[in-house]
């Protein structure tokens, strides 16, 4: 059962080795997870997965061997009449809401709807597509995958089209862990703490324990030897892009912010409009009254920081190119020249974007600002966000 789980979990790209199946097999040895396949799942992930950007492709093949999203949307009754009823009841439980419990009473209750389904499980013999009663695909069935039934099972589909079922029985619970899909905070934080450069500084408030081994072998008495805390060192600039086509990613923007503030200790933001001009802002809502030249920023801040600047790109080329571009302002000079001034004075910068990056090339004003920035643009996904970080390590 383990060596064809574990071959499914290499052929994913997901490495895994020996060692960690045989801890697996450890683990089930010793019961810790008997008879109760949730804590089995919980326990192969710990076992076998080493890093969070494999749970979702992790759960995937889990989901494959051990009767699950494939499994049971393909197999007969020989395979799928042993889901055990308490595993049935408790994911009802976990993931039905009070009024979802309602809605399919009037199929008979929660036991009918099961019962129904197992009885459907022992009379299908192979494959079933269209009809109102077997487990298949299309269909007014209440069970199975692309059809259309106002109460029903869903099983085998990728994804909810009508939200009509009452039940989903290879709903997966970890999504959006993946290095391509789109970022939340906790994601972020993982992917930022590539960007670090550590150094000791400040108080000598620290135990260093090899220091005191060390001290004590030398001197013959105990010698306890403290240091500095260990801090990240980098120090962070943000340049936020914020209103008009930027309305659409003001949620994963706001979830780079919020871990950005978490992780460096000198990070510092400001805000634009489509392209950096002659100034930005702190506070959007004094943001006419209220600015910061750009050359102020330039002279306060030293090459040492590292630039990031935030945005879709999606703007009239004029408003890089051309003086009086801005569609907001006059501007006196064309965006590309501060552009230059900010790029040409911090050593380390580029540009993230929340545009899908297949995306990017119906966009002249993106490939632009791209050629502008020495190709350094990356799209605001974990794996995009974790190429940024290296660039800005070297």
């Amino acid at each position: 059962m383990f060596v064809p789980f574990f071959l499914r979990l290499k052929d994913a790209k997901i490495p895994v080795t020996l060692r960690e199946l045989l801890m697996l097999i450890e683990g089930t040895r010793l019961g810790i997870a008997d008879f109760d396949v949730e804590a089995f799942y919980f326990l192969a992930r710990a076992a076998l997965v080493k890093d969070e950007r494999h749970i979702d492709r992790f759960d995937q093949v889990f989901a494959e061997v051990f009767n699950g999203l494939e499994a049971t949307a393909v197999t007969g009754a020989a395979e799928a009449t042993d889901i055990p009823e308490e595993w049935l009841r408790r994911l009802a439980e976990k993931h039905l809401s009070d009024d979802d419990k309602r809605l399919i009473e009037s199929l008979g209750g929660f036991d009918k709807l099961m019962e129904t389904l197992r009885q459907r499980l022992e009379e299908q013999k192979g494959r079933h597509q269209g009809g109102s009663k077997w487990i298949g695909t299309a269909g007014t069935s209440p069970f199975g995958a692309y059809g259309y039934n106002p109460e029903g099972v869903r099983i085998g589909q990728e994804v909810s089209r009508h939200r009509r079922a009452v039940k989903v029985w290879d709903k997966r619970e970890f999504r959006n862990l993946d290095d391509t899909v789109e970022l939340g905070t906790r994601n972020i934080k993982v992917a930022l703490r590539r960007l670090r450069r550590w150094v000791r500084e400040g108080a000598m408030d620290e135990f260093d324990l090899p220091g005191t081994i060390r001290a004590t072998a030398e001197h013959g008495y105990l010698d306890v030897q403290t240091r500095p805390e260990r801090r990240n060192a980098v120090k962070l600039l943000m340049f936020f892009d914020i209103g008009g086509s930027m309305d659409d990613h003001v949620r994963t923007v706001e979830e780079l912010f919020s871990a950005a503030r978490s992780e460096f200790r000198h990070m510092d933001y400001f805000y634009f409009h489509n392209c950096p001009y002659e100034a930005v802002w702190k506070d959007n809502r004094r943001r006419r009254t209220d600015t910061i030249a750009t050359a102020d920023i330039i002279r306060t801040y030293g090459p040492d920081y590292r630039v990031i600047f935030v945005g879709d790109a999606a703007m009239s080329p004029y408003e890089i190119t051309e003086p009086g571009g801005s569609v907001e302002h006059w501007n006196n000079e064309a965006g590309e020249r501060w552009l230059a001034r900010l790029t040409g004075h911090f050593r380390k910068s580029l540009w993230l974007n929340p545009l899908q990056q297949q995306s990017w090339g119906y966009t002249s004003s993106i490939g632009l600002l791209q050629r502008l920035m020495a190709g350094q643009m990356y799209p605001l996904t974990l794996g995009g966000l974790e190429a940024a970080t290296r660039q800005l390590s070297r």
